[in-house]
């Protein structure tokens, strides 16, 4: 988790050399409908499981302006967490790792985006997590089990907007999953990219 941090820490300081020339007039508004995607690397330090893989999650909500520079909202999205190898696309081996957690799922939370200055900001969000996965138990002899429960995620981020509809971004997510001595708790560090309609 050291590592993912410093990751984000540094992601975030590049993050600030962004070229004034790209960006456009600043934001009026931070209201309203938005879809957005992220892609990141996933880490899991649990039990049998200490490694890195790549994931993703799509959300799509709506936001409600407090003030110019805060909004806050509702999401819903899906997610895949555990067992991409993307480099694999380009070889012979499997891109689904079969012995990987696979954990992916299904969230439903509230989030908040909160203009540090007209295109700046900081993002928040939390909410119920949904999820199914398959891992090894955590005892002297590991049996490989299918589960799923509804636990709970939580995530912070950094970014961009570059217009009214389109921002740029770092983010942090945490997501918990526990069930019967099997922990496939996941974290992400990812960028993403968010439309507002």
């Amino acid at each position: 988790m050291k590592k993912s941090l410093l990751a984000l820490a540094f992601a975030s300081a590049s993050l600030l050399a962004v070229p004034a020339a790209f960006a456009q007039s600043a934001p009026t508004h931070n209201d309203g409908w938005f879809i957005n995607g992220n892609v990141g690397r996933t880490s899991i330090d649990k039990g049998p499981y200490d490694g890195h893989d790549t994931g993703y999650g799509i959300n799509g909500g709506y936001r409600w302006a407090v003030n110019p520079s805060v909004a806050l909202g509702v999401e819903a999205g899906y997610n895949d967490l555990g067992n991409i190898h993307v480099k694999n696309v380009f070889n012979s081996k499997d891109v689904v790792d079969k012995g990987k957690s696979q954990l992916h799922g299904w969230t439903a939370g509230v989030n908040g985006h909160f203009n540090l200055d007209p295109n700046w900001y900081v993002s928040a969000r939390g909410g119920i997590y949904g999820w199914k996965g398959h891992g090894l138990s955590n005892n002297e002899n590991p049996i490989r089990k299918g589960l799923d429960d509804t636990s709970w995620y939580a995530g912070a981020g950094v970014g961009y907007d570059f217009s009214n509809n389109v921002s740029l971004g770092l983010n942090y997510d945490y997501y918990n999953a526990k069930k019967n001595r099997v922990d496939l708790s996941t974290d992400m560090v990812s960028v993403s990219a968010e439309y507002r309609f």
